[in-house]
């Protein structure tokens, strides 16, 4: 091969090296918050590689807590690190409430998200979720015991230090539990008085540990430290599906709405795309993947059901029939006195 023809292939590799970095340069990366572990996965995995491919661009998901996601936000306000974000609807309320939410754009996807799937115009449900009784089907057969049916067999003498509740302080799993049990008390969302009197005598004396979130259930379960715990039926699904002995219980009080809402970050360095990707997650078609392989519960009605999650979707219309929906503007204007009293008075 002569000097020139080598030359020029040498030219057209490099020249193709350089397209091929420039390219990979070009693509522009978003980073979505929301919770880790199962649910990370689920989207990495099943969800978002068709946004990706579609739209040529790279998701990042930033695991962590509501909490979690909301703090690091918060922190970077100014300047912030991430595009969109996953959070509880009630911590979703808080962030709206400190700007950190730019207003969602109309697409077709949103226009199909039922109006209590909405939170003002700036968020909107993901999946959609009740917070009820969760409990260890291993040691109720064992003991012979009936299945829960009620907030108050939180109180049940017989699961003395067989109890696990989430701190009220940091999990609203904790915290939907205490404000049932304050309303069988008399109490409101506007009136805690009631809940934190009764509690140290009737819940309180059964709890074997409050801990902040619920990722040591599972080790619990195993255990069989846990007979009883707040908890939703998509965690439960999750549970089963490793092997836990554990079932959901539809308190007969009705459970709590507890769903998963995303908006997009005010500010944000890709804000089309970021309202893009929004979007995305709101169509039947990511929703389907997200119900087929993760048993997250769809908020849009048109999403496709198969023979596997049919039940799932039909059992948690009817949970979703007597839930409990939280008046979380007001709840977020207390919520901090109310976690100062509970980590003084109750996990002291």
């Amino acid at each position: 091969m002569n000097n020139f023809k080598r030359s020029a292939l040498l030219g057209f590799s490099c020249l193709g090296v350089m397209l091929t970095v420039s390219q990979a340069q070009a693509e522009p990366t978003l980073y979505l918050g929301m919770n880790g572990g199962t649910m990370e996965r689920l989207y990495a995995d099943k969800v978002l590689p068709a946004f990706e491919k579609a739209n040529n661009v790279k998701v990042v998901i930033v695991p962590g807590t509501s909490a979690d996601i909301l703090a690091k936000v918060q922190a970077s306000k100014g300047n912030p690190q991430m595009h969109v974000m996953f959070l509880d609807d009630g911590i979703m309320y808080r962030a709206i409430a400190m700007g950190l939410c730019d207003k969602l754009e109309d697409s077709p996807p949103l226009a199909q998200i039922p109006a209590k799937g909405r939170i003002k115009d700036q968020a909107v449900a993901v999946s959609l979720g009740v917070t009820g009784l969760a409990y260890n089907t291993r040691l109720f057969k064992e003991k012979g015991w009936n299945a829960p049916t009620s907030w108050m067999d939180m109180a049940d003498p017989r699961f003395k230090d067989k109890l696990v509740f989430q701190s009220m302080a940091s999990s609203t799993f904790g915290l939907h539990g205490f404000l049932m049990f304050n309303r069988i008390q008399g109490g409101s969302e506007t009136d805690v008085e009631p809940g934190f009197k009764a509690w140290p005598n009737t819940v309180g004396r059964n709890v074997l540990e409050y801990i902040p979130s619920s990722a040591k259930i599972s080790e619990m379960l195993q255990t069989d430290e846990a007979a009883l715990f707040p908890l939703t039926p998509t965690q439960v699904t999750a549970l089963k599906l490793k092997g836990m002995p554990v079932e959901y219980a539809q308190p007969k009080e009705g459970s709590v709405v507890l769903n998963v809402a995303e908006c997009a970050i005010a500010n944000n360095t890709q804000p089309e795309l970021a309202q893009k990707l929004a979007a995305f997650l709101l169509t039947p078609e990511a929703q389907a993947a997200a119900l087929e392989d993760g048993d997250q519960i769809p908020s849009n009605p048109n999403t496709p059901t198969t023979d596997k999650t049919r039940g799932q979707v039909e059992a948690m219309k009817q949970y979703l029939t007597t839930a409990i929906a939280i008046d979380w503007d007001q709840v977020n204007e207390q919520r901090p006195a109310w976690n100062a009293r509970w980590n003084r008075s109750i996990e002291r």
